[in-house]
């Protein structure tokens, strides 16, 4: 639900208008749009790229992973690791767009460590993972779109801990 779906629907349930403390972080979530979508284009265009940083460097941390036996071992179990890795930059997108963590809790974060649990997936593998993603992807984007991003994946990381 994106900011202002949640502030209206808060408001309605509570039969008042939005107060001024809402109206006012709506003005601010209107005046950062271009600078989330121009953000949330990087990470789209760049996606590969960054999956690519993220992964060199969690084979790095966990060579185990791609060694004979491990998770990430032969090309078909690799690609559903980077398959996932994509999955999670794209829920982050999906709550810098719409300013809000509830996308990204709905669709990713309710049930996964047992999702991961039940397929032997090494949960501090995955927040590794995630830790490597936010690593890979800020450094793609400008400094000062860093606070913007950093929030969500943080909260991925929150999730699976």
């Amino acid at each position: 639900m994106s900011l202002v779906t949640q502030i209206i629907t808060n408001a309605d349930n509570e039969l008042r208008y939005p107060t001024i403390g809402e109206l006012q972080a709506i003005e601010e979530y209107l005046k950062t749009g271009e600078k989330r979508i121009t953000t949330i284009s990087i990470l789209r265009d760049k996606e590969k790229e960054i999956i690519q940083k993220a992964s060199k460097k969690l084979f790095q941390i966990h060579p185990e992973y791609i060694a004979p036996g491990g998770n990430a071992q032969g090309a078909r179990k690799r690609s559903l690791c980077l398959r996932d890795y994509g999955w999670y930059l794209r829920l982050v997108t999906y709550g810098v767009l719409a300013g809000d963590k509830d996308a990204i809790e709905k669709i990713g974060i309710i049930g996964v460590r047992e999702m991961y649990n039940s397929l032997g997936v090494p949960i501090l593998g995955m927040i590794d993972a995630i830790q490597c993603l936010k690593q890979a992807t800020l450094e793609l984007i400008p400094e000062e779109d860093a606070k913007m991003i950093t929030s969500y994946f943080d909260f991925i990381i929150r999730g699976m801990s």
